[in-house]
């Protein structure tokens, strides 16, 4: 059963993996990451976990039985009980729910373990696949994206109120 854990240092090598392996996939969808980001992953991914220990950014990794990164899930931005969704999922791992299931889970935890209000989302138009996982994952389309937010693409941004998530504590 895939797991979702927060992103540490032991991930730097099944991240990178995954990156690698999904690059023209992920093109299809949103904008590339460009070589730069393979060139110096390791001055990235140690920026990422630096972000990550100051409180501006949550990262989570779902990764599988064998440790392989089959997605990640990312909180940006988090000030004032709000933070921006980002997310990503292996081609061989679409169209199995895991994407939809990981957002509510990543929903529930912004609300009882962070403490988050709010999240809000991008996607680009012809991303078809990630407004139908944010959907069913209890957001609203709330207004057109800024292009230069999404790589010069079009786009929606996405809402979704946490205030009923608080209510379903962790035990």
């Amino acid at each position: 059963m895939p797991e979702l854990e927060r992103l540490c240092a032991g991930h730097a090598s099944a991240v990178l993996a995954f990156e690698l392996a999904n690059r023209a996939f992920f093109a299809a969808a949103v904008p590339d990451r460009g070589d730069a980001f393979f060139d110096r992953f390791p001055d990235r991914f140690g920026a990422l976990l630096a972000e990550q220990e100051s409180g501006v950014c949550a990262f989570h990794v779902l990764v599988d039985e064998d440790g392989a990164v089959l997605g990640r899930f990312n909180l940006v931005d988090i000030e004032d009980g709000t933070a921006e969704l980002g997310y990503r999922v292996a081609e061989h791992a679409t169209g199995r729910g895991l994407a939809t299931a990981t957002v509510r889970e990543l929903c529930r935890r912004s609300a009882t373990g962070y403490g988050l209000r709010t999240l809000r989302a991008a996607t680009v138009q012809r991303n078809a696949a990630s407004t139908k996982v944010l959907i069913k994952a209890g957001f609203v389309a709330v207004g057109p994206v800024d292009p230069a937010h999404l790589g010069g693409e079009p786009g929606t941004w996405y809402r979704r109120d946490l205030a009923h998530d608080r209510s379903h504590t962790a035990v």
